[in-house]
């Protein structure tokens, strides 16, 4: 095992840019250092309200004086990072820890100082190491953090282990992205989600504090008497447990509940021909953005991650008049915690029943190839693999043009666009109205003047080739889907 360490009390000691990177506002710690929201994405209707949320700098809950009790200062969370690079490059393990160091600004951290650690697999017993760890301590007295974030998802024994070594709080990466989560979370089936992934983190993480966590003994056994006065009963921990599994079973049902509301409406869609298109891609990538030019849609754009976590579905046309619907998904990261895609499968359903994906890629994002790899992962695993796919280069207009070269070359069906400026929406448009499926049934009918329903369903969902206005109705020539076929089959000309 290599004891070979990259390891800094101040970041920018860091290899490469990745030092540089952690002490940088929450703007430059993201992908798109440049790229400012501007009233072209839309209404930002959530904007001021998430911004009153934030935590406020300046403040702490430690004690100043045991003698004044009622006195306390808050503090914002002042976190340090730790990483262990066990394989890849050392570009792959900075970009991970600038990642992570985005990820903790959006929580609303202060980030202060990194550590990045090379290992051939992480330390069974305290995950860096029991001499690192140590110097980790260090680095947390030096620069007067209270919390230590690593980046990877940490064994209960792992965590409690570094924290008797820290002495600080210790967050693992899981821990972290479940707290953005539930900080954006406003719908109610996205705040149910968000729950059931926390609790189904913390249930293998509870723990005891001894004996004063112990109700094994009923009556007056912890005042000495024992004999005669023994009970059943069950630790607090087994307690919690059970509580802890009585509401992962109500949250599951109640998630159903809102997939068959969900369900019947995305049936109704289909059974009206309506194609769908889903927006998906890394978090932070533009989705929002695209889907604002693309509709007017209004929703939240903001650059930080996962500022989009409830699922909007919004109508557009194709240059020829087809309705479609684009929806707008959750974004994806590395190493995305199981519990969320068990929570959001069946959000995430929303881009497997799909006709056409628009695969968002940041392209001035220092490793556009690993995003696309990292979404495609998560993809599989909701079975939406197979799904016909667009990859779309967005922020062509900052990114830099022999990585959008490169990546339109490896990538079959590909477009560069820039949601901020416009710049290849309208290219994007024609190349959905391609790729979308379109009515192959061919239909000659007389459709009574009291049924313009029907008439204007093929307007919307099918290709008219020829009307002519009769004294008994309109007679029309078109291709339509199946379903609407069958119901005009009653009026065959």
């Amino acid at each position: 095992m290599s004891d070979y360490a990259v390891e800094t009390s101040d970041p920018r000691d860091l290899p490469g840019a990745a030092g540089d990177h952690l002490l940088r506002g929450r703007a430059s710690a993201l992908a798109g250092a440049a790229y400012e929201s501007s009233d072209r994405d839309g209404e930002q209707f959530e904007r001021e309200e998430r911004a009153a949320l934030q935590r406020i700098g300046g403040l702490s809950t430690e004690l100043e004086d045991v003698t004044e009790v009622e006195y306390r200062q808050l503090r914002l969370e002042r976190v340090v990072l730790a990483g262990v690079w066990t394989e890849g490059t050392a570009e792959d393990a900075e970009n991970s820890l600038r990642e992570l160091a985005a990820l903790a600004e959006t929580a609303g951290s202060d980030v202060l100082a990194g550590m990045l650690q090379r290992r051939q697999r992480p330390d069974p017993g305290t995950w860096l190491g029991s001499g690192k760890a140590q110097e980790l301590r260090d680095v947390v007295i030096a620069e007067g953090a209270d919390t230590v974030v690593c980046d990877s998802e940490l064994a209960p024994s792992q965590r409690r282990a570094l924290e008797d070594i820290v002495k600080v709080k210790v967050i693992d990466r899981t821990a972290l992205i479940l707290d953005i989560f539930a900080q954006h979370a406003k719908s109610r089936e996205g705040k149910a989600q968000v729950e059931l992934a926390q609790l189904q983190y913390l249930l293998p993480r509870l723990r005891g504090w001894g004996e004063s966590m112990s109700r094994q003994a009923g009556g007056r056994v912890a005042g000495g008497e024992g004999i005669g006065s023994r009970g059943p009963g069950e630790t607090k921990i087994e307690l919690d447990r059970r509580r802890i599994n009585s509401r992962i079973a109500k949250l599951r049902r109640e998630i159903r509940d809102m997939k068959t509301h969900r369900d019947t409406k995305r049936h109704s869609r289909k059974a009206h021909g309506v194609p769908s298109v889903a927006i998906a891609g890394y978090t932070n990538a533009g989705k929002s953005s695209l889907l604002n030019r693309l509709t007017d849609a209004g929703v939240l754009v903001e650059n930080q991650l996962f500022a989009t976590l409830d699922t909007t579905v919004r109508r557009a046309e194709t240059p020829d008049g087809r309705e479609f619907t684009l929806t707008d998904t959750v974004g994806f990261v590395r190493q995305l915690p199981h519990e969320l895609i068990d929570a959001f499968r069946s959000t995430l359903e929303e881009v497997a029943d799909a006709d056409l994906l628009l695969h968002v890629v940041d392209g001035s994002h220092p490793d556009p190839e690993g995003q696309i790899s990292a979404v495609r992962a998560v993809l599989a695993d909701v079975e939406a693999a197979d799904v016909k796919e667009i990859i779309v280069v967005n922020k062509s207009d900052i990114a830099d043009p022999d990585v959008v070269d490169r990546l339109l070359r490896h990538e079959k069906h590909a477009i560069a666009v820039s949601a901020h400026t416009g710049a290849g929406i309208a290219e994007l448009i024609e190349l959905v109205a391609g790729e979308l499926p379109r009515p192959g049934v061919r239909v000659a009918v007389l459709i009574p003047y009291d049924r313009g329903d029907l008439l204007s369903r093929i307007h919307e969902t099918g290709e008219l080739l020829d009307s002519e206005h009769t004294e008994h109705g309109t007679r029309v020539e078109a291709l339509v889907g199946p379903d609407l076929a069958a119901e005009l089959a009653p009026f065959g000309a």
